[in-house]
């Protein structure tokens, strides 16, 4: 399995603030990754150095290449975004924040719909309807399928259950498993839901003040007594 997302001492501030101190981890390609820890743990502002929207030193390569430029050239190599609150745009339609998904080119939107409409059968019939309506269920699918259009190698996802139901939280990660599974999409996930989040990753870090403290396959970690005893309540 080869790696394809490789993290080496990354320090990442805002201000004066310092919020990553040399956080160093990876991805196997087809491989779901979980990253936890407490709020102001740095779990957002990982995903916003990978995906360039938080200024950075050390190291990110991709599919074995540094990744430079800015937040749309990360996005031309394949990695999507999803951030904390959904991001969808609540005055444009569901199918307007979809093709918002696919904006790095023109070509496809058709055969990419039909393949989102496998996952989110729902969105045929909401197609005109205003995204700010949606419940907020609902929006979460709408940002997962809008970052599927983008047909990304890596999926980025920030805190996917914050604010949901129990079972729409099911829902979200059954479709998240079956992206993963059906499509071969690597995904690396944040979450502070850390039951859920164990059971569907392969593999997991836990970040404590800016700082990777532990790391390895989630089976292990969900018997970690620290683990269980901060983030699994027993």
């Amino acid at each position: 399995m080869s790696t394809l997302l490789e993290l080496d001492d990354v320090h990442a501030r805002y201000g004066p603030v310092k919020a990553l101190h040399g956080v160093s981890l990876s991805v196997n390609e087809g491989e779901i990754v979980a990253v936890l820890g407490a709020n102001g743990a740095g779990k957002t502002t990982t995903l916003r150095a990978i995906s360039s929207t938080v200024r950075h030193d050390g190291a990110i390569r991709f599919a074995g290449k540094q990744l430079r430029g800015g937040p749309e050239a990360v996005a031309r190599l394949g990695v999507a975004h999803v951030p904390e609150g959904r991001g969808t745009f609540a005055e444009l339609t569901v199918w307007e924040n979809l093709r918002l998904g696919a904006y790095t080119r023109r070509a496809g939107l058709k055969d990419d719909f039909e393949r989102v409409r496998t996952y989110f059968p729902w969105l045929e019939d909401r197609r005109n309807q205003q995204a700010g309506t949606l419940s907020g269920g609902e929006q979460q699918m709408l940002a997962l399928a809008r970052a599927f259009m983008q047909r990304p190698r890596l999926l980025l996802l920030d805190e996917p259950s914050l604010g949901l139901a129990p079972l729409l939280v099911t829902e979200v990660f059954r479709i998240i498993r079956e992206l993963n599974e059906n499509e071969g999409l690597t995904v690396l996930v944040v979450e502070q839901n850390a039951h859920i989040a164990l059971q569907l990753a392969t593999t997991a870090y836990v970040l404590e003040v800016g700082r990777v403290a532990l790391s390895g396959p989630s089976a292990d970690l969900a018997e970690h007594e620290s683990v269980r005893r901060s983030y699994l309540g027993y």
